[in-house]
C-alpha cells in the first residue's frame, strides 16, 4: 500500500520490491534454522563500505544534513530504524550533536510508587539517583536534550482530537521551561502547531520488578527509532542499522515496508563477527501462519 502511493518509479519496480518485502515477511527468502534464516541484501539498497558506522548510516539517510536541517519536509520524510534502544540512542546523540542551535537539557523527577500493601522500604534503597539511571521503552530519559529544529516522537497519547497519539512525530519551534511548542508532522493534522507540557508516567516493562513514576515531557528524539516504535510511519527515506540483528518475528519485514520508494532504502548490517555483511538475519515463525483461515 505504500508503494503504490509512490509515482515516481517504474510500476514493475514497485511490484518487484513490493514482492520482494512480502518475502521476506513470509520468511520465504534464504534458509532458515528454527526461524532464524539470513537474507541477502540487495546492491542497490546495501551499504557495504564505511569506517564509522554511525556516520554512514547517518549520511545516507540525512544527506547534507546541514544544509537541511531546520526544513521541516526534510526531516518530515526520513528516519533511522535499529533493532534496540541502545543503538537508536548513538544515532540520536550523534544527530543532536550536528544540530548547530544551543540545546536545552530537561532532567526528570523520579519517585518509587508505594502503597500499604507493597509497601517494604524500597524508597530507600531505590533512590532518586539510581531511579534517574534506569532506560527503557515506553518512557523519555531522566535527561533530554532539546533543540529548536529537531524531530520527536511521542510516548503517549495527550490528545487524540488533535492528532496528539503515542508514535505521532512533531518537530520542535520553541522551547519553555514547563512546556514545548512543536509543530506536527505525520497524522491528519500536519502543520498544526501544538503544546506539549510534562506529563507523569510509569513504564510497563515487565522487566522491572517495581513501579516508579517519571514526570517528563513525554517525548523522544526521532531521528531514529527502534523498529517496533516505528509501526504505523510512512517515509521517503528510511536507513535500517543492524549492528545488531533483529531478534523478533517479523521485525525486519515491518522495518522494510516503512519506506515508500525502493531508492529511499539503505541497510547497513553486521554480522555475528561483527564485520559489514551483505546479509541480514531474518526471524519468521512459519508455524504463526499455518492452519489460519479467512472468513
Amino acid at each position: 500500500m505504500r508503494l503504490e502511493g509512490n509515482h515516481e518509479s517504474d510500476l514493475n519496480d514497485r511490484i518487484e520490491f513490493a514482492y520482494w518485502i512480502l518475502a521476506v515477511g513470509d520468511g520465504m527468502i534464504g534458509n532458515s534454522v528454527d526461524g532464524i534464516g539470513k537474507v541477502p541484501i540487495p546492491d542497490d539498497v546495501l551499504i557495504s563500505d564505511c569506517e564509522d558506522p554511525i556516520s554512514a548510516i547517518v549520511n545516507r539517510t540525512y544527506p547534507d544534513f546541514y544544509s537541511h536541517c531546520n526544513d521541516v519536509t526534510y526531516l518530515q520524510k526520513r528516519a533511522i530504524l535499529a533493532p534496540t534502544l541502545d543503538m537508536v540512542e548513538s544515532i540520536k546523540e550523534h544527530m543532536v550533536s550536528l544540530n548547530q542551535s544551543e540545546g536545552t537539557t530537561f532532567f526528570s523527577s523520579d519517585t518509587i510508587c508505594l502503597s500499604e500493601e507493597t509497601f517494604t522500604g524500597l524508597e530507600q534503597v531505590h533512590t532518586p539517583k539510581f531511579l534517574n539511571t534506569i532506560k527503557c521503552s515506553g518512557i523519555p530519559n531522566h535527561a533530554i536534550t532539546l533543540k529548536v529544529g529537531v524531530p520527536v516522537m511521542l510516548l503517549r497519547n495527550i490528545d487524540q482530537s488533535s492528532g496528539l497519539c503515542n508514535g505521532t512525530r512533531l518537530i520542535i519551534t520553541r522551547i519553555g521551561n514547563w512546556v514545548i511548542e512543536a509543530k506536527v508532522l505525520s497524522g491528519q493534522t500536519i502543520g498544526q502547531k501544538v503544546f506539549i507540557p510534562r506529563m507523569s508516567l510509569t513504564p510497563s516493562d515487565l522487566r522491572i520488578p517495581f513501579k516508579f513514576q517519571r514526570r517528563q515531557f513525554s517525548i523522544v528524539v526521532s531521528f531514529s527509532m527502534t523498529i517496533n516504535k516505528s509501526q504505523g510511519q510512512s517515509l521517503s527515506y528510511v536507513g535500517l542499522y543492524l549492528k545488531k540483528a533483529v531478534f523478533t518475528h517479523g521485525q525486519l519485514y515491518v522495518a522494510l515496508s516503512r519506506v515508500t520508494r525502493r531508492q529511499g532504502l539503505k541497510i547497513l548490517t553486521y554480522d555475528d563477527e561483527g564485520e559489514v555483511s551483505k546479509e541480514a538475519t531474518n526471524v519468521v515463525f512459519k508455524e504463526v501462519y499455518r492452519n489460519l483461515s479467512v472468513d
